[in-house]
């Protein structure tokens, strides 16, 4: 597929997903919120990619929405048309904008976002929907949409507060101040802090390609019972994953383990 803001890089197993339109420290225009959900859909249904990483060209991950190019979406647009029908082209728009960020989440892939620079308002509504998060020394990350008089809509309410808890959540939605990479380890909202932007995506892409060694059946397996289990009481997680692998425990790749680990060999997997 042709995409015009983002760039995909392809190396084994692990894929890259860049955002690539620096010039505009990449924003989410139009074409971010259009493209997004194909190249994660590409990605989910590429059989020979079993981890993504998604990451920034130039200076910043990305400065947020572009509200240069979606501020008339944000306004309701339109003319000649009922205060009504407004509204509802208005949670049409939003639910599409939700829908983008929500095809990070449900991608079968696990997905490791290399952060650097900025990542302000829909930055961290997509580094939130992604499973694990790295990030440069230099990394800033702010909720900044309530700095603009916007309640954030499109996941970062919804997901924070399982990734850094409900109070620092608040906090920091409530504020919209900035915080720097320091502070966001300390919080969980990333793993680690590399020197820079090259040793943030070498680290995301190292870490994705250990994900990738595992069973693919195994690894899609564990995000799907992780995502489950969100909101979820202990016994509804246990009776999910009994059922999932009552369904999936007798596979190809499981007699691969056994067979490798008796033979003294690291094991083949083939995801079946």
């Amino acid at each position: 597929m042709a995409y015009t803001v983002f760039e995909i890089e392809r190396d084994g197993p692990v894929a890259t997903l860049w955002l690539a339109n620096p010039a505009k420290r990449n924003a989410m225009g139009p074409a971010f919120w259009e493209e997004l959900p194909r190249a994660m859909h590409e990605l989910g249904a590429e059989e020979a990619v079993h981890a993504i990483v998604i990451a920034g060209r130039g200076p910043h991950f990305t400065a947020g929405l572009d509200l240069s190019s979606m501020g008339g979406a944000l306004a309701g647009g339109g003319e000649g048309t009922s205060e009504a029908a407004k509204r509802r082209r208005m949670l049409a728009e939003i639910e599409r904008l939700q829908g983008s960020i929500t095809a990070v989440a449900d991608c079968p892939k696990p997905v490791v976002a290399a952060i650097h620079g900025y990542c302000l308002g829909g930055g961290v509504d997509l580094i939130t929907a992604c499973d694990v998060r790295v990030a440069a020394a230099d990394a800033v990350f702010s909720i900044r949409e309530t700095r603009i008089a916007i309640v954030a809509d499109v996941g970062t309410l919804q997901r924070l507060p399982g990734i850094v808890g409900r109070g620092i959540a608040a906090e920091l939605a409530l504020t919209g101040d900035d915080i720097g990479a320091e502070r966001a380890l300390a919080i969980g909202l990333v793993n680690a802090v590399h020197a820079d932007a090259a040793a943030a995506v070498a680290a995301a892409r190292d870490l994705a390609g250990r994900i990738a060694r595992n069973s693919p059946l195994v690894v899609q397996g564990t995000k799907r019972v992780l995502r489950y289990c969100e909101g979820k009481s202990i016994e509804d997680g246990l009776a999910f994953v009994a059922a999932w692998n009552a369904a999936f425990l007798p596979s190809d790749d499981l007699r691969e383990a056994m067979t490798a680990f008796f033979e003294k060999r690291a094991p083949r997997f083939t995801g079946r």
